[in-house]
């Protein structure tokens, strides 16, 4: 009996997920030769992620992941791509360890939310006119929440 109570403790969120949106989205292809270029490279472009959460009323927390995909290389002639994706999450529990918020905000919600901003971030760049577009790698919150920390 006391470890069903323990799992079931384990597996309740801290947290709750109140909204999310597109706050802020941008395609930049500057001409029609950047646009060429960009589609013959796009394999070679990188995606990065950057997340930054601020404090609101009633235990609120809104959190902006932002996904940028963007050719590493030096050329002038090419393409950029970003989404700013907003979560306001409500903290179930009051007095939350620091430790514990920051996973949530970078670990537990980012797996929650990303299958989505995935696939509305690969429909714009599809949309704008590029390939199908497959981001080879999976991103691996909790990875990059431990290396964080180290």
């Amino acid at each position: 009996m006391v470890n069903m109570r323990i799992s079931e403790k384990m597996m309740t969120k801290k947290y709750e997920l109140v909204l999310n949106y597109i706050k802020d989205l941008s395609v930049e292809v500057p001409d029609s030769e950047s646009f060429i270029i960009s589609r013959e490279q796009i394999s070679k472009y990188v995606m990065g992620i950057n997340i930054n959460s601020k404090a609101l009323k009633n235990k609120m927390i809104e959190v902006i992941t932002k996904l940028e995909y963007k050719d590493p290389g030096h050329s002038k002639k090419k393409s950029y791509f970003e989404i700013l994706y907003a979560s306001v999450i409500k903290v179930k529990e009051e007095n939350l360890d620091k430790k514990v918020l920051e996973k949530i905000i970078l670990c537990d919600l980012q797996n929650e939310i990303y299958p989505k901003l995935e696939k509305i971030f690969l429909g714009v760049i599809k949309n704008a006119g590029f390939p199908d577009l497959k981001f080879e790698k999976k991103i691996d919150f909790e990875q990059l929440y431990n290396q964080r920390l180290n």
